[in-house]
């Protein structure tokens, strides 16, 4: 039986970055993939594939540009479901190429298979072959799946899932999409801009809560603006799915209304993705939705194995899976380099307006009773959004009445989270207004936002709204 320094189970971001890390440090390593291709949610079925498909759709339909240069660019009824899927397909395949390269350059072993417990330190491998490995410790990132509710007929024909959607073989006339979250927004916000018509629902009140309320209500308005159907307080409670794929789905909601769509997904919630690990022959800690339950060293309740990732819950972002592999890392071989991840880091919505965030937001500020204000600034008032036509956008500072620190930066637009960066610098370094107004940007660029958003924000503390 082959021995280890360290087994980790999944190559996606959380996995990746660790075993390279620990290979790094010059420590045994091997990686297990279940799948044909390596990256994990991050390069197959999530982060990287549905970004293309955003800038695919922004490209087919023109949408930035119409009407800019005083020419229409609208590709969308010439384009097929292949010039759709064409760009999401070549970086799905050469990320995943390049994660296995990255294993090589670090010696790390890969072995491809389904993973288990045999006992707390040997893995057993269900490949072309069956074989036992051994590790001094095991790094559990096997990321997660989506969430199959038991009355939702899924066939990944016509009723799908945030997997089964990437597979597509014709671009639908209509959709239905269940859930209002990150990824239901996003997959709303790409299908409606290539000329589906989109209905969205949600069960609650509101769209993406955990995002400031002021944005939440932008984004709703330019979803709706582009022609998105949003049924709040509403539920699906019965799909009808016709023998004949040109019929349409019929959709009954708790509202008792009904809709007829080509296609529908189900896009709520998703859950750890542990089944295959059998995790109760050790005694693993479990917690909801099938996740590890792990300490600040991403640790579980058995000291030599660790979990990072989706698998572990919240926050479930590539960005934040990438670091707690590194922590990981570091806790199991004392390497000192990385020992937390920071206190604030960003979202990213890859909506149509992106949307990002880091810190606090207005609604978190006052139940906190903190004596705050805002100040804003919008795309369309800057030279460089006339420039790119920009009709909509904006830049939302949280800042603290007496000293002026920011506390929160909230941005909806393009490139939103890109510019969230600098944003991420000034909270994490509890920089004021005048901070703000003290930099020197170039001119014209989206980074004025900070800048005019700080004087916003003066302005609505001196009692009287001045144009600086």
């Amino acid at each position: 039986m082959e021995s280890y320094e360290l087994i980790v189970i999944g190559t996606g971001p959380a996995g990746e970055k660790a075993a390279v890390k620990a290979a790094y440090f010059g420590h045994k390593v091997a990686i297990i993939e279940k799948g044909e291709l390596c990256g994990g949610a991050e390069v197959v079925t999530g982060t990287l594939p549905s970004k293309t498909l955003k800038e695919t759709a922004l490209y087919f339909s023109g949408k930035y540009e119409k009407g800019l240069y005083g020419v229409d660019r609208d590709l969308v009824r010439e384009a097929s479901i292949e010039d759709f899927m064409f760009r999401k397909n070549y970086v799905t395949a050469t990320e995943g190429q390049e994660v296995i390269a990255n294993l090589n350059r670090h010696q790390v072993t890969l072995y491809h298979g389904i993973a288990s417990f045999e006992d707390p330190h040997t893995i057993r491998v269900k490949g072309k072959e069956e074989q036992l490995i051994h590790g001094d410790y095991i790094l559990i990132a096997t990321g997660s799946y989506p969430y199959h509710p038991p009355a939702i007929p899924f066939d990944a024909k016509r009723v799908h899932d945030s997997d089964t959607i990437l597979q597509i073989q014709r671009l639908p006339r209509s959709l239905c999409v269940v859930g209002a979250g990150v990824i239901g927004c996003e997959y709303s916000t790409i299908f409606s801009t290539i000329g589906c018509k989109v209905h969205l629902i949600n069960d609650k009140e509101n769209i993406l809560p955990q995002i400031d309320g002021e944005i939440s209500a932008e984004l709703i308005r330019q979803m709706q603006a582009a022609g998105i159907d949003i049924h709040f307080n509403a539920s699906v409670e019965k799909i009808e799915v016709p023998a004949k794929e040109e019929q349409p789905l019929i959709l009954t909601l708790s509202t008792g209304k009904t809709l007829e769509v080509d296609m529908f997904l189900y896009a709520a919630g998703r859950s750890g993705n542990i089944k295959s690990l059998e995790c109760e022959k050790i005694g693993l800690d479990l917690g909801k939705r099938e996740t590890l339950v792990v300490d600040k060293e991403y640790r579980t309740n058995i000291p030599h194995i660790f979990a990072a990732g989706d698998v572990i819950g919240f926050p479930a972002l590539a960005s934040t899976s990438m670091d707690q592999g590194r922590v990981a890392v570091s806790y199991m071989f004392k390497t000192k380099d990385l020992e937390h991840l920071p206190t604030h880091f960003p979202y990213g919505i890859y909506t149509i307006p992106e949307v990002s965030m880091v810190g606090i937001t207005e609604e978190e500020a006052k139940n906190a009773g903190l004596t705050y204000c805002v100040g804003r600034a919008r795309y369309e008032d800057l030279a460089r959004g006339r420039i790119l036509g920009v009709k909509a956008g904006l830049l939302k500072l949280i800042f603290e009445k007496k000293s002026l620190t920011i506390l929160g930066v909230h941005i909806i637009g393009n490139i939103a989270c890109e510019l969230i960066h600098y944003g991420m610098e000034i909270v994490e370094d509890k920089k004021t207004l005048y901070h703000l107004i003290g930099r020197v940007f170039n001119y014209p660029t989206l980074h004025d936002l900070y800048k005019y958003a700080a004087y916003d924000g003066l302005s609505t503390l001196s009692g009287h709204k001045i144009k600086p």
